[in-house]
């Protein structure tokens, strides 16, 4: 499988970067679809949302408007051709009976695009949202994820109704036609990065989408995932996530980064979520919520992408080297900024092996 690339969290305001800039990512459903038909045209492989109910801080109530995953999807699954497009299901948020339907009809309207990134949920104030406790442990929110998923699996392949009597669900006579559209799977990620999210994507993914400090340290981690998967009797793509700040020279990205995510980062935000993962995500070790908080201002914590087209090429090409099986992408403003990262750096990555050479057509968009 080539390296791929998508783009993250675009459904919702501000996408990753947690700053305070009038010209920050605008997450209406006219950006978004938009972006999509950009991203189509680009050769881009897919979209992924977050799921995100409630913001974290004062100044910009950051990410308080989020488009619903599911909904998201299917409108731009319906506008493109080419692209995948993942919804982000909160296994606690989503009873597995109706998100079983949901995917089943999003695949439908994809002809065989649609992806679905599971989440056990770790976000304390969402749950209290919904009613809900958070578990305080991790392997009761996996044991949960892993029964909601087994159900969904069961109502694609099932050609009967059943019964399901087990930890946390008892269900009667459950049904589910139509499924997905070219048999009885969509393509499934799981975005989880403590030891209990990686083991339940070698178990059940398609992909594993997990947070890592960069290439040199990301290199063990997707060796660990391959290896569980293997164990198994599976194999696993491995992906991550990180922020592009691409110009035409290495200043110019610099100083735009330090404009939104120091001059202007939105710092009451930033340690609310760096407080909140701390204590509930396990995502990020204790060293990188020391050290990252730069990082999180910029793109939530992701690996920085910084400087020339040549710059971001050979960072990119890291990763591959590294192992990964792709990357999903953050801009400060997506649609302004992708045609010049489709013009610059995606031909520089098909002259070094990463992607491949043949043309797309150019965005609209072209500016830095």
């Amino acid at each position: 499988m080539e390296f791929q690339l998508g783009l993250f969290s675009p459904n919702t305001e501000s996408g990753l970067a947690i700053t305070t800039v009038p010209e920050r990512w605008h997450a209406t459903w006219d950006n978004n679809l938009r972006l999509a038909m950009l991203a189509d045209r680009a050769g881009l492989d897919f979209l992924l949302p977050v799921a995100r109910w409630i913001d974290w801080g004062p100044d910009t109530a950051f990410h308080r408007s989020a488009l619903d995953p599911l909904v998201w999807a299917s409108g731009l699954l319906a506008a493109t051709q080419r692209l995948r497009v993942f919804s982000t299901v909160h296994t606690a948020f989503h009873h597995p009976v109706v998100a079983a339907k949901q995917l089943a009809t999003l695949d439908q309207v994809g002809k065989g695009r649609a992806g679905l990134n599971i989440v056990a949920g770790w976000h304390a104030p969402e749950y209290a949202m919904f009613g809900l406790s958070l578990p305080s442990d991790h392997d009761t929110r996996y044991a949960y994820a892993q029964e909601w998923w087994d159900i969904v699996q069961r109502i694609w392949t099932s050609t009967a109704p059943f019964d399901h009597d087990g930890r946390f669900f008892h269900l009667r006579g459950v049904v589910g036609a139509p499924g997905p559209y070219d048999g009885n799977k969509v393509l499934t990620m799981n975005a989880g990065s403590s030891q209990q999210g990686r083991s339940f994507a070698a178990r059940n993914a398609d992909h594993a989408f997990t947070v890592v400090g960069g290439p040199e340290d990301g290199s063990d981690i997707v060796k660990t995932i391959k290896a569980d998967a293997e164990a198994l009797g599976r194999s696993v793509g491995v992906f991550t996530l990180g922020h592009v700040v691409c110009r035409p020279t290495r200043a110019e990205a610099e100083d735009r980064l330090a404009y939104y995510a120091d001059a202007h980062a939105d710092w009451p935000a930033v340690d609310e979520v760096m407080r909140l993962q701390g204590l509930h995500a396990q995502s990020f070790t204790p060293e990188m919520l020391r050290t990252y908080r730069g990082r999180f201002a910029a793109g939530h914590g992701s690996c920085p992408l910084v400087g020339t087209p040549d710059d971001v090429a050979d960072a990119l090409a890291g990763f591959a080297d590294a192992g990964f099986d792709g990357i999903a992408l953050s801009f400060l403003d997506y649609a302004d900024e992708l045609g010049y990262f489709a013009a610059e750096v995606l031909p520089r990555l098909a002259a070094l092996g990463v992607r491949p050479s043949a043309a797309a057509p150019r965005p609209e968009s072209d500016s830095p």
